[in-house]
């Protein structure tokens, strides 16, 4: 029996793609999730892995590598852990099939591909984050706090208003400020 497992990363994604390719490969049952790919805790394909009976000619199929895992050892361990149990995989758009010697081989190359391009990305991005702090850019959110908010706040402390009134008059949180007037105690 062929059991397809679907992933998406977000809920602004849709499974139907997937599912369709699932289908169209003659899965009978199909198992989906909304998860990030690098999370290696993955509920549905953990529930997927323990529906497929071992021995019994099951193959767990999925859309793309990624989709079942996001590292080359990762996904060794999720094959390894099939082959155990003598149940076989198969990716839809890969053309992988480990019932045959040349799907078993060409499932190692394309995922020995898929990490080394993950890996090309994630120097690259360091690269740019690394030539824009030189610049002087930095990433992230804005400060909440600018000097003339802490100006502003420190007078109203000074003149007794309460924290939580001048946190509110700034339009911070208390913790926020807090975090950027150091000892004023709770």
């Amino acid at each position: 029996m062929k059991i397809g497992y679907a992933r998406i990363s977000t809920d602004t994604q849709t499974h139907d793609a997937q599912i369709a390719a699932l289908n169209a490969a003659g899965c009978e049952k199909i198992y989906t999730e909304i998860a990030s790919g690098a999370k290696r805790d993955r509920p549905v394909l953990a529930e997927a892995m323990e529906y497929l009976r071992p021995n019994a000619d099951d193959t767990l199929v999925v859309y793309k590598l990624d989709r079942v895992a996001r590292s080359l050892p990762h996904l060794i361990e999720i094959m390894e852990q099939l082959k155990a149990s003598g149940i076989e995989f198969q990716s839809v758009t890969e053309a992988i099939d480990t019932n045959t010697p040349g799907g078993r081989l060409l499932f190692h190359v394309v995922a020995a591909i898929a990490e080394f391009e993950r890996d090309l990305i994630r120097e690259r991005t360091q690269a740019g984050l690394k030539a824009a702090k030189a610049k002087g850019r930095v990433g992230g959110r804005p400060r909440q706090m600018t000097e003339e908010k802490i100006n502003a706040v420190r007078e109203l402390l000074s003149s007794g208003t309460a924290v939580k009134d001048a946190a509110a008059a700034v339009g911070v949180s208390v913790p926020t400020l807090y975090r950027w007037l150091p000892g004023k105690g709770r």
